[in-house]
């Protein structure tokens, strides 16, 4: 960026990936912003998600999920006052939709709130019977020309299989059947690809078609959104979404559509986005190399928001 360019900023909401209450509670008992929306979550939930969440078992619980989407708004909320970060469009990246939607005023905190843990528990007890046999496996270092190569292996013996997230051109999340999981890693090692975990339930699969239509009469068709104060970018494809309509189709896409990451990057950058601020706990958008070829990456997490910040000198003004 030219020197004197002021810099155009958009706010990432990342997906979730484990985070336990030691590493996070601190954040939500302390922050300023945090406790207001805690205290906001409680009176929707009717019990305190602190407890709740100090207390369950497992990186995704409800409470850890709702714990998630309250403490990313927080920060971003935090990085406008601390950082002085005025965003100029959102994203949210597969779980972060949720946090995007509330954040930019698409949907009420308690609202966001209750639709977090409604589908928490909705995509528990349906995959609970649902596809039990599916797994989603990434790994990165994977070229494009040797994965097509593997996938279409995968083709060939009549195996079900969809990318069910780009992150980078080389890091991908593919969902398959649990038996083809072996087979899948020992040909990753082959073409000299990396593989990093696996997760169940499965993510983001045209399959999930009857997961998106009960999501739909459960939980999102129940609620009321409004226009997003600023564009969001849909995850799927990067396209702009600017209505209440379209947050709501955003957020149904999230079930049965792959997530495109590049694709995002590339829109923020026709936008003239130069920075991008990472609301929330990240290990993966803000660190990939696609994102941070493109731009700064500023994080706004848990640990930099409850650390000191240095004080202006004195006869500054603040």
């Amino acid at each position: 960026m030219n020197a004197g360019a002021v810099a155009r900023t958009a706010l990432v909401f990342p997906g979730m990936g484990p985070a336990s209450f030691a590493e996070v509670g601190k954040f939500m008992v302390i922050n300023p912003f945090a406790r207001k929306l805690v205290a906001a979550a409680d009176r929707r939930l009717g019990y305190s998600l602190v407890d709740r969440f100090a207390a369950a078992e497992g990186h995704y619980s409800e409470y850890a999920q709702v714990a998630f989407m309250v403490n990313c708004v927080a920060l971003a909320q935090w990085a406008e006052r601390a950082l002085e970060v005025e965003p100029v469009a959102a994203t949210g990246v597969s779980f972060g939709a949720k946090p995007a939607v509330a954040h930019v005023g698409a949907l009420g905190l308690e609202d966001a709130v209750w639709m977090t843990a409604e589908l928490a528990r909705l995509q528990e007890d349906y995959f609970a019977t649902e596809f039990r046999d599916l797994v989603t496996h990434s790994f990165v270092r994977a070229p494009a020309e040797r994965l097509a190569e593997v996938l279409a292996e995968l083709e060939d013996r009549g195996e079900w299989h969809e990318i069910s997230c780009r992150v980078d051109s080389d890091f991908v999340m593919l969902t398959l059947r649990e038996s083809n999981l072996d087979w899948l890693e020992r040909r990753l090692r082959s073409i000299g690809a990396l593989s990093l975990y696996t997760m169940r339930p499965p993510l983001h699969c045209t399959v999930f078609g009857a997961l998106r239509e009960r999501a739909e009469e459960e939980v999102i068709g129940r609620l009321r959104f409004a226009d997003p104060a600023v564009p969001l970018l849909a995850d799927q494809d990067g396209r702009r979404v600017t209505t209440a309509e379209g947050v709501r189709t955003l957020l149904l896409d999230g079930f049965d559509h792959a997530v495109r990451w590049p694709a995002v990057v590339s829109a923020l950058r026709d936008m003239g986005v130069t920075r991008v601020c990472v609301a929330g706990q990240d290990t993966l958008f803000g660190r990939v190399p696609v994102t941070r070829n493109a731009f700064e990456v500023v994080p706004a997490t848990p640990y930099t928001a409850t650390r000191p910040r240095p004080r202006r000198a004195a006869g500054v003004a603040s």
